[in-house]
This record gives C-alpha cells, structure tokens and sequence, in this order.
C-alpha cells in the first residue's frame, strides 16, 4: 500500500502533468503559432484563482491507429467552472497541443458535463476553440461526441448565453456548435471558421482561396456575418468577452446586471436637434444619437462592420442594460434589406430571451428594390425582423429620427406591432412613401398635362410634404405616443424604461411560433 506521502507525490506529478499534456515541446509550438495554450487562455479570461477544474484526469478510450500508445491527461479539452467580474461561467478551452485538439469520445463527454452544469445553475457558458476537427481515429463516436454537443447547445439556446471564442481553426462540423450560440468572437490572424478547406475547395470547384480569405475573422466580420465581434489578438478576445457579459444575464430567469451610474437620465443634449439635415436626402450619422442617450455614450456595437445599414448593440441608460437597434442613414440612406434584416432579427431576439429591453432608432425609406433582394428571398428574410419585434415581450421604446415609409414604418418596431412607446422628433416623416415617389405615383395625370411639369411637380411635393412629412397624423392616431424634442430623448426614454420596469406580457399557450426561417 501506498504511503500518504506517496499518494501525495503522485497526485501533484499527475497534476503537473495534465498542464502540459503533450509535453513542453507541443506547448512552445503553440508559442511559436502565436497562440496561447488552452490553460493559458483560461488563466487570461477569469478572475485570479477562480477557475476550478473538472476531469482533469480524463483519457481517450481508443486503442485504434496506435492510440493505445498515446495518453494523454485531459484528453485534449480543459474544462470547468470561475468567475468573470465575480460573476459565475462555466467553459471549456481546446487544447490544440493534444493530437491537434481533435475531439473524440471523452473529449465530447467533458464538454457535454460543463454545459449540462451551466444550464442546470443557470450560468453563462464559453467554449474556446482551436481545433483540427473530428478524431478520425475514433470515427464516428467523434461525430457522436459533436452531435451531443450540438443537441445541448439548442436546449440551452435562449436559456443561458453562449459565447465561442474562435482562438485557432474551427473546421467542418465543429462550427455547427459555435453557429448555434450567441455570440462567436474571432481572432485576427490565428482564428479560422470553414465547412471545407481551401483544398477541397480547390479540388471540387477550382477555385484558388488562402485560409485566411476563406475562413479569417474579417472575412467572417465583413462578408458572411458569422463573427460578432473581431479582437487584434488574444488580449483583446478576453477583454471583448468581459465587456460582453457585462451586458447579459445569468440566465434567462434573471435581470441584466445593474450598475451604479451618475450620467443625470434627464441630461440634454442640445447638439441632436441639429443631427438630421433640413435635406430629407441628406445623410448622418445614427451613433451620434445612440451615444448622446446611452449612459457616458458607451456603446458596444455588435457585428459593426456587416450590414451596416443598420446598427446593433449595448448601451445603458441608468445603469440598466439596453439593446440598440437603429437604422443607419449613413449608408444605403438606412434601407433594410436581406443582411440587415438577419442581423437585427437576431439581435432582437437575443435580447427578447434574456430580458433586455429594446431602444429603436427609425430613419427608414423603405426595403431595398431589385431582382437581387427579391430573388434573394428578402419577402422571407425582412418578415424575420418583423418577427422579431411583434414576438418580443421585453420593454419596447422607439424613436422615429426622420424617415418611416411603408412597410418599413411598421416593421420597425412600431405602435402596431406593440412597442411600448412610441416618440417622434419633429423631423420625423411617417407615411406610406416618400414625397417625390408619392407624387409621381397619385398625380402623374396633372403633371404629365401641365404646361411646366417639372415647376408642377416641386409645388406637390411641397404640398405633400407640408401636408404628410411630419410626425403630426400618426400622433393624432395615437401611433406616436409623444413628438419631443431631440435634445431631451435620454430623458424620455430613460423615463419609459422606468415605467416599463415591471412589464408582463401574457403569451397564448404554444410549443413554439414558427419564424419564417
């Protein structure tokens, strides 16, 4: 029998040796990659000497293609449970050192334990990735590993955050599980995501793409949509994640964290009553009204560099959290179309899940015309915003700037499809089109029979516009709630959250409504 002290001694070799799994030599590799290793990335992310844990003596069960002679101490996946700004996580970083951080059986089993613990104590969980893919030595039980994985991120979809972190590649279907959470945040440089690599690619379609344009972070940020969030490097991945959760609940039973705050919530601000030129076709900027009424104008915009007609994020006002939708007048006049619609449907329903009330900015001309958006489907694809919006239950404040026409009037959160309140700046202009567009189409008669059809034409739009360019008709229906002016909109709204405080919505009983996917 083994003394006490032996037991001891063993205890602490075993545990050296699970911090270094495949040896020194794999750990300065991954040094020489630019990469941290998966404890180091961990040590990174929580607070000081938080991090407990789990399975760390856990090894693979294959004894196939020469497995039998490789052991490795956590089979390749540190897991367990810390703390981010004292605030509970459980996670899971892959350990690229460990046969390219391939996932197999026991792999899959540790990473199935931490989000089966997240869910049943109601906690954020985050998955580091930076792994080859499937063990192909332990076939298809890999493929069972991820399925499960898969299976526990739907169940928890909607009931705690999920946060990826992309640190390294993330290839085939092990981006299924990231595609599912929330929030996936890619590293410049180190961090790929693709189905199929550059060489089948090449080999299937011949088409010649490096790594990094097919799958890199910004190709990911700018084109496809995948990457909320992009970091310059490991540093910044962690500091994005902490500013994050710092937005988001627990859990879907829970408030959004509340933070002290002296940013006055009746604090004017003067320069918003000059932001939207007297030009009706003239642009601005919409995060100059974002940041003007978040507390300190601290906004954390997610996915900024896709889809940047409109604009997604986090602010606070009192302290509270608030998810910002807005149109962006700055670029294409803050038309919806097919990408921005996906965007901010998701966004919206994040929120709507984890109880994060909705501040709206309208300044919308309509849904982009073409073939392209038709035949891209953007009847389906701009109805999931609608969705959206008419499914949220979560506090609902808009604030029409300038433009709401048409069918984009009432998908943008509007009194119709139950925003709470509803205000309007008197250079608000809500109708079914715009002046030029309406003329043309009711008067095309008068001024085809006019002597000057063009002089004909500028005094009905100035008719029309006198007449229906302005926030007035809607708030003589009640759709607009109050006409205020721009300056005090931090007031206003800061003012309707409070009310809203406690709002509960019965909803009918039902499995589930069926978005138009």
């Amino acid at each position: 029998m083994k003394s006490r002290a032996n037991r001891h001694r063993e205890l602490q070799a075993k545990r050296l040796q699970a911090r270094a799994p495949a040896g020194q030599d794999a750990v300065e590799r991954q040094h020489a990659r630019g990469k941290k290793t998966a404890r180091e990335r961990v040590e990174m992310l929580v607070d000081p000497d938080s991090f407990t844990e789990l399975d760390r003596f856990v090894v693979h069960r294959s004894n196939a293609f020469g497995l039998d002679e490789k052991e490795f101490l956590g089979d390749g996946v540190v897991t367990g449970y810390a703390e981010i700004d004292g605030r509970r996580v459980f996670l899971f970083a892959q350990d690229f050192t460990v046969l390219g951080g391939s996932l197999g059986e026991a792999f899959a089993e540790k990473i199935c334990k931490v989000m089966d613990l997240a869910v049943r104590t109601g906690a954020p969980v985050i998955g580091i990735n930076d792994s080859g893919g499937a063990r192909i030595q332990e076939g298809v039980v890999s493929l069972g590993g991820y399925a499960e994985i898969f299976w526990r991120n739907v169940q928890a979809s909607g009931v705690i955050p999920q946060i990826s972190l992309i640190a390294g590649p993330c290839a085939g279907g092990a981006v299924y599980s990231p595609a599912i959470t929330d929030f996936i945040i890619m590293t410049e440089s180190i961090s790929q995501m693709f189905i199929t690599g550059p060489d089948v690619i090449k080999t299937v379609t011949g088409e010649d793409v490096s790594f990094e344009e097919l799958g890199g972070a910004m190709t990911h940020a700018t084109r496809s949509g995948v990457a909320h969030l992009v970091a310059s490097d490991e540093a910044e991945l962690f500091a994005q994640t902490k500013l994050l959760l710092s937005f988001i609940p627990q859990s879907n039973r829970d408030d959004p964290p509340r933070y002290s705050c002296d940013d006055d919530p009746d604090r004017e601000a003067p320069e918003l009553d000059e932001l939207v030129p007297e030009s009706p076709n003239k642009p601005y900027d919409i995060h100059r009204a974002i940041e003007a009424v978040l507390d300190y104008g601290d906004f954390l915009e997610i996915l900024p560099l896709y889809a940047q007609n409109i604009v997604c994020g986090f602010g606070r006002i009192e302290g509270r959290s608030v998810g910002v939708v807005a149109n962006q007048p700055n670029v294409l006049a803050g038309v919806l179309d097919i990408k921005s619609s996906i965007k901010a449907a998701r966004f919206v329903r994040f929120c709507d899940a984890f109880n994060i009330p909705l501040l709206t900015f309208v300044d919308v001309p309509g849904f982009l015309p073409g073939t392209e958006q038709e035949y891209g489907g953007i009847i389906l694809h701009g109805a999931k915003l609608l969705y959206a919006f008419a499914e949220a239950t979560v506090p609902k404040v808009t604030v029409i700037t300038r433009k709401a026409y048409g069918g984009a009037y009432d998908v943008m959160a509007s009194k119709h499809i139950r925003a709470d309140i509803n205000l309007a700046w008197p250079s608000a202009e809500i109708a079914v089109m715009g002046a030029e567009g309406a003329v043309r189409t009711i008067f095309r008669r008068e001024i085809a029979a006019a002597d000057d059809a063009q002089a004909k034409m500028q005094q009905l739009i100035d008719e029309y516009t006198e007449r229906f360019a302005n926030p007035y008709i809607a708030a003589q229906r009640g759709y607009v709630d109050e006409i205020i002016d721009a300056r005090a909109t931090r007031s206003a709204v800061a003012g309707a959250l409070r009310m809203l405080e406690k709002k509960h919505v019965a909803q009918p009983k039902r499995k589930h409504g069926n978005i138009p996917l």
